[in-house]
């Protein structure tokens, strides 16, 4: 596969992967554009997450449900500042742990501990249904949120099943910060000056429809998405597109839905042809 993305320039919104996605596809010999949907900071009040941590460690939950890894890392950093980091991981050790997708499942083995079960659909509604078919009857689940989505579903079919939940939202978005770069994103697709826009997840369709309908540029962005190589890392952001009328060129294949696999996908589908990029302006 090496070099197979010689020449492409490729645009990318992911925020919590940033620099691992933009490593492996440069070496891979694309050009990568960095367009970061959001940054991503500490939640502005510490306290009630220090004290979430402090019931974890005192009386470690039944269940733990993870939906990001960027949740888990924020979770540990400040278990670090607070000085009880090896307490913390020695109460996450006795919890049984559920985790949205791979990415929950790879922050876990960064403290040497494993998900019992990874949801199949990496979505909120994957993970629901996945704990219906568990027994949470009485137990204490703690559930870790992450901004910008109405998790009341999710929560609500958790009580459903006669659990307890207590929820800790370690992270906030800032996404003005990042409206004039993904308008710029935009213009450059609307030049032709990018061949491939790669979306990992669906919230960066949503995110770029947004800012293009707050900024008056929906017309241009569709223009430009008209001509430039759509790659989604699976269904669910296909589906994304789909709901706004566009469409998916690149998706990775057997339901591996994730960075390396969307990477393996876009290098068969383009390593044969020109990128457009690369033809004068």
């Amino acid at each position: 596969m090496a070099d197979k993305l010689n020449g492409y320039r490729i645009l990318i919104m992911e925020t919590r992967e940033e620099a691992q996605f933009s490593r492996l596809l440069a070496e891979q010999g694309a050009d990568v554009l960095q367009c970061p949907m959001f940054t991503i900071q500490d939640a502005p009040d510490a306290a009630p997450i220090e004290e979430w941590i402090r019931r974890f460690i005192e009386t470690p939950y039944d269940d733990l449900v993870l939906l990001t890894g960027e949740g888990l890392r924020r979770l540990m950093k400040i278990g670090r500042r607070i000085d009880v980091e090896n307490d913390f991981v020695a109460a996450l050790g006795k919890a049984r742990k559920f985790a949205r997708g791979p990415k929950p499942g790879r922050a876990l083995r960064e403290i040497g501990l494993e998900p019992q079960v990874t949801a199949e659909k990496p979505t909120s509604e994957g993970i629901a249904e996945m704990l219906s078919r568990v027994d949470l009857s009485g137990h204490r689940v703690g559930l870790q949120l992450y901004p910008d989505k109405d998790h009341g579903k999710l929560i609500g079919a958790i009580t459903a099943q006669g659990a307890d939940v207590e929820t800790v939202l370690p992270y906030v978005y800032d996404a003005r910060a990042a409206d004039a770069n993904i308008v710029t994103a935009i213009e450059e697709m609307a030049q032709s000056r990018i061949d491939v826009i790669a979306l990992t997840s669906s919230g960066q369709v949503r995110r770029l429809i947004g800012v293009a309908r707050s900024h008056g540029c929906e017309a241009q962005l569709r223009e430009g998405l008209a001509h430039t190589t759509i790659a989604a890392v699976g269904p669910v952001v296909s589906d994304e597109l789909r709901s706004y009328g566009l469409r998916t060129d690149i998706t990775p294949a057997n339901e591996a839905y994730f960075m390396k696999p969307l990477i393996s996908a876009m290098a068969a589908a383009l390593g044969k042809a020109a990128p457009r990029s690369a033809a004068p302006h």
